[in-house]
């Protein structure tokens, strides 16, 4: 067992036990934070209300996440009231009450519940609404509304999730220990690789996502060979072979105390045999750029520029073209969110964004690979919630 293993296991030890160790009241302070922090968004705004339905923006403010089903449930926000969850009545039992920061309206089966998102928003001349409801349900809102104008929540620009508070902060850091612990597995050797299939070594990470504390799977990307050249590579019954690159991507949903979880995504690259010149010189250059991404980025660089610090080394190293995709993506409660480190990016790093580094090099039809941290911005500069060996392993 690795020293690099015993490291991962030790942080995730010690970052559950402060998790752990927090009361109910701490968590009940976090949201009541997030909730004005919202309304205080919705006032300089200028919107009068926000139906809030699927997506992060419910278990982000009030620790209650809505079943992705037909019936609607809907956070009413209003700057200057009370929230009110309108939500089915055979599924009120799962809400937990937090009866300083919501209200909770259920509604019967036979009932309009469309009705009350109306009564809630009498008055309301402009209206955010979210961006991952269905769309009849926003017809719906829209019919039984007609004074009111309708906006996309996004569209706003209400990114109000980006900048992570204490909680969050701390359960991404568990997230990433505990892949950080897979990832060493992976890279002593404890996986075996060679003589299996993609699908298998998949499975393997997924289990030991949820063996490590991970309350679900959400990806296990496991590419060899010219399938290492394909950066969403779904893992397939191909055999992996002596000699050849194997990219794993991998990542969950880790959840703590049964509040909202929030997600890891590592990817590290392992050589199965004895990498020739090309390839190790192709893997220099790309540790170098993904080195000198988390060196470099800093709060108020702008996110296109973020993105150029690793493309820039890759493009003079002779790869044009062959980083095909953006550096990085933000994360918390979903897998992807603002910000997004991209050359057509408007927006700059900001303290307590949450986003992967991820820069790739691929050559179709051969091979490729591909280093993925997790970071943080804290006091300016960037700080990593995966500290799995980046260095070329062969195995």
């Amino acid at each position: 067992m690795s020293d690099d293993y015993e490291d991962a296991q030790t942080r995730l030890s010690a970052i559950l036990a402060t998790l752990n160790g927090l009361s109910e009241r701490d968590y009940d302070n976090a949201y009541v934070g997030r909730s004005e922090r919202f309304r205080a968004l919705l006032r300089v705004r200028s919107i009068d209300a926000a139906v809030l339905t699927l997506g992060a923006e419910v278990p982000w403010m009030i620790g209650y996440e809505p079943m992705p089903l037909e019936r609607i449930t809907a956070l009413i926000v209003r700057p200057d009231e009370t929230p009110i969850l309108i939500v089915p009545q055979l599924e009120a039992a799962r809400v937990r009450s937090r009866s300083d920061l919501f209200q909770i309206v259920p509604w019967k089966e036979g009932d309009d519940p469309f009705d009350l998102i109306a009564d809630r928003l009498k008055g309301a001349s402009r209206v955010a609404f979210s961006d991952r409801g269905w769309a009849s349900w926003l017809l719906a809102a829209m019919r039984r509304s007609p004074n009111s104008k309708f906006f996309s929540l996004s569209d706003l620009g209400v990114h109000i999730r980006r900048e992570k508070d204490e909680i969050e902060l701390l359960t991404l850091a568990a997230a990433g220990a505990a892949a950080d612990a897979v990832a060493e597995k992976l890279l002593s050797g404890e996986i075996q690789l060679l003589g299996r299939t993609e699908r298998a070594v998949s499975d393997e990470l997924s289990s030991m996502l949820l063996d490590f504390g991970h309350s679900r799977v959400n990806f296990a990307i496991v590419g060899s060979g010219p399938n290492s050249a394909s950066p969403h590579h779904e893992p397939s019954l191909r055999v992996i072979g002596q000699n050849e690159p194997v990219v794993c991507d991998f990542g969950g949903t880790f959840s703590v105390n049964e509040e909202p979880g929030y997600c890891s995504d590592i990817t590290r690259t392992v050589y199965v045999g004895r990498p020739d010149s090309r390839f190790q010189r192709l893997y220099e250059v790309l540790e170098l750029a993904q080195s000198t991404a988390r060196s470099s980025i800093v709060a108020g660089m702008a996110l296109s520029i973020a993105d150029a610090t690793a493309r820039d080394v890759i493009d003079a190293a002779g790869f044009k073209d062959c980083f095909i995709h953006r550096l990085g993506h933000g994360i918390g409660l979903e897998e992807h969110e603002e910000p997004y480190l991209v050359g057509n990016a408007s927006d700059v790093v900001r303290e307590r964004d949450c986003f992967s580094v991820e820069p790739g090099i691929y050559i179709p039809g051969s091979y490729g690979a591909r280093i993925e941290d997790i970071v943080t911005v804290k006091d300016g500069k960037l700080s990593s919630f995966n500290e799995a060996n980046r260095q070329l392993v062969a195995l």
